[in-house]
Order: structure tokens, then C-alpha cells, then sequence
């Protein structure tokens, strides 16, 4: 993977991570199209510049995480985190599997569409407007929630969002609280690439703070933490003006235009 290709990848993370339409359908497209071969380092890094989209949450919402005073946020996103590091843990193996067949994530993301078409009727008397407000049985709950998402295609963000909604907030609060929870969730993920899963680079088992040593990989890791910073930054400001606005219906269809057309790609093209 070269420095150009790398930054596609990066913009479309930036783009799509904290959008309900499924970054990791979009960075398979991608790469199949642009020809990237989907070699162990570039699995890592399709994790690992997460980490860029992490700083764009802490970098929109910095009062917030950075009130040390209100131990009770900090408590909540541990207690939300809980069940995706469990449960991460457990089904790794099963979830790279699946990451190597695009049609069931083309499937899902359809599927995904169509409930979103529906729920901002299913969801109507919503009344917390604020994290504070989240009660710590919710933040677990939204963390149970946002676990739909270790199938590839789901979306971590749509995820959490119908899950705080379920827990009566409101569409900007439920937005604005999985935008929080990613940063955790993310974090783990990404440190876990790291450090601490092994990856089989170029017939080595190896940790992936090793593959970055090697050639180009660091510059190339660099270099796409920072663009996925930069197109996250604005990708955050844009939905919550869509969502606050339009709601979930707009994002319905676009997954299931999407959708469609990855699945005509991969069954007929690719």
C-alpha cells in the first residue's frame, strides 16, 4: 500500500466512522476497488487510524473530557465500554473471519438501511437531552447495544445511537453520547491492534507495533491518523446538523443504495 492509497483509506475512516453507514464496508469497497491488497499490515491499519478519529471527538468536545470534576462521565463510559471489550475478546477470530467475505456485509448494510428508515417513528418520546442525565444501567445497556456492531456492516455509530435512543435520548444526545463512547471503545481496539494481537506480516508472527517499524509502514500510520483527524473533525459537525434535522432516514437509504451496489460488485465484478 503507497502513501496515495493510504490516504484514501483514511478519508473514507474519517468520512464514515461516526456516520450510521458502516466504516468498514466502505473501507473493503475501497480497497478492492483502488486494487489494495489486503495484506496483514493493512488490516491493522484499517483499526489503527481509528486513533485519529478518536482525537477528532476529544478535540470537538474537550470541556467535556477534560472536566475532571465529573467523575460520574468517566464512570459511565467505563461502564458502557465493558460489554465490547468482553465480548470483542471472544469473537475476534470469528469477526476477521467475517471480514473476508464482503457479500454478508453488503447484506447486512441493506438490512441495516432499511431499519433505519423506520426509526425515528419507533423511538418518539424522548426526553434526555443530556449525559448527565444517563443513568448508569443505561450507559451499560448502550454498551450492550453498540455490540451489534462486531458484525461487520452493522456500524458502531447507528449502533449506540438507536441503543441511547431506546434509553429515551434524544437523536443529538444519543448521537453525542456514542460519539463519547467511541473514544474508549476505539482506543482499546486500537491498542490491542498494537500491542497486543499477533499478525502473520510477510510470513512472521509478529505484534503490530513491529510491522510499523518495518519500510514505510510508520509514515504511512502517521500520515493517516492525521487525515482521519482532519475529515472526522467535519464529518462530526455534518451529522449532528443532518441527524438534528432530517433524522435517520436519509442514512437509510444511502446504506441501502450503498448496499446494493456492493453487493452487485462483489457477486458479479469483484
Amino acid at each position: 500500500m503507497d502513501l496515495i492509497k493510504a490516504i484514501i483509506i483514511a478519508i473514507i475512516e474519517g468520512l464514515t466512522e461516526y456516520l450510521p453507514v458502516s466504516s468498514t464496508a466502505h473501507m473493503i469497497f475501497t480497497s478492492s476497488v483502488f486494487g489494495i491488497q489486503e495484506d496483514e499490515f493493512v488490516k491493522m491499519f484499517q483499526v489503527s487510524i481509528q486513533f485519529g478519529a478518536i482525537l477528532a471527538v476529544v478535540f470537538l468536545y474537550w470541556k467535556k473530557f477534560f472536566d475532571f470534576k465529573n467523575f460520574s462521565f468517566y464512570l459511565k463510559l467505563a461502564i458502557a465500554v465493558i460489554p465490547a471489550l468482553v465480548l470483542g475478546k471472544l469473537f475476534d477470530d470469528k469477526i476477521e473471519a467475517v471480514l473476508g467475505d464482503p457479500v454478508p456485509i453488503a447484506v447486512v448494510l441493506i438490512i441495516g438501511g432499511i431499519v433505519l428508515l423506520f426509526i425515528d417513528k419507533l423511538f418518539t418520546i424522548n426526553t434526555i437531552v443530556d449525559e448527565k442525565d444517563v443513568s448508569y444501567k443505561s450507559a451499560l445497556i448502550i454498551g450492550f447495544w453498540q455490540c451489534l456492531a462486531m458484525m461487520p456492516g452493522t456500524s458502531r455509530s447507528a449502533a449506540s445511537i438507536i441503543g441511547g435512543m431506546q434509553q429515551k435520548l434524544t437523536r443529538k444526545a444519543a448521537a453525542e453520547f456514542s460519539f463519547f463512547l467511541a473514544v474508549p471503545t476505539m482506543l482499546a481496539v486500537t491498542v490491542y491492534s498494537i500491542f497486543v494481537k499477533d499478525w502473520d506480516y510477510k510470513g512472521v508472527e509478529q505484534k503490530g507495533f513491529e510491522m510499523l517499524m518495518q519500510g514505510d509502514n510508520l509514515m504511512l500510520f502517521l500520515v493517516g491518523n492525521i487525515v482521519a483527524f482532519v475529515v472526522a473533525v467535519i464529518a462530526i459537525k455534518f451529522f449532528i446538523g443532518v441527524l438534528t434535522k432530517y433524522g435517520f432516514k436519509p442514512w437509510g437509504w444511502y446504506r441501502i443504495i450503498v448496499g446494493i451496489v456492493l453487493l452487485v460488485y462483489f457477486t458479479q465484478f469483484a
